[in-house]
């Protein structure tokens, strides 16, 4: 899907009277567990459908997709499944109507896309930035985000490096209370 979008934005520009006015953008969300999947519904008005709370949870991460500028956000029940995959540990997080923290992770490819140079120095320098925010060491996130600063871009997730740049500036103003968890609180599904 993520390919597919990447070409419909080079290819729709090109055609002669179709206004463009962006790019196609698509956020997906995955999770893996226990679900109730089916028809459902009534006679006069039957569905296909997915219900639990495995599929509120995706799609709650589906609308984090945003926040952190990639693509596809898994979380941890599906992400402890894909060995070998191109897996980014993101945050933790709240989700909307849930208290329990979900530990989010960027899917970025699969073992090709992991194998590339790179990658595992990325996976490291986001580690590091991760560890010190949670133990609010300003200044060892911003140096391990500073050291990472190219590798996001050549991933493609050079908003994720914007996001906790972002977040370590205005924790360092205004510093969270005691008891701080460094767990995201999600406003938003």
């Amino acid at each position: 899907m993520v390919a597919k979008t990447d070409e419909l934005n080079r290819t729709m520009p090109g055609r002669e009277g179709v206004v463009w006015p962006g790019e196609v953008r698509i956020g997906i969300g995955l999770n893996s567990g226990l679900c109730c999947v089916g028809n459902m519904g009534s006679r006069q008005r039957l569905a296909y459908s997915l219900i639990g709370d495995t599929v509120n949870v995706a799609s709650r991460l589906e609308g984090l997709t945003k926040l952190y500028g990639v693509p596809i956000v898994a979380g941890r029940a599906l992400a402890e499944r894909l060995d070998g995959f191109a897996l980014l540990e993101l945050d933790r997080v709240r989700v909307v109507g849930r208290d329990a923290p979900e530990e989010l992770f960027a899917l970025l490819g699969d073992e090709a896309r992991r194998a590339e140079p790179g990658f595992e120095q990325l996976a490291q320098a986001h580690a590091a930035v991760l560890e010190a925010y949670r133990a609010r060491e300003w200044d060892k996130a911003e140096a391990a985000l500073a050291a990472g600063r190219d590798l996001y871009a050549t991933f493609g997730i050079p908003g994720l490096h914007d996001l906790f740049a972002k977040r370590i500036a205005e924790l360092r103003q205004a510093p969270p209370p005691d008891g701080w968890d460094g767990v995201y609180q999600a406003t938003q599904k």
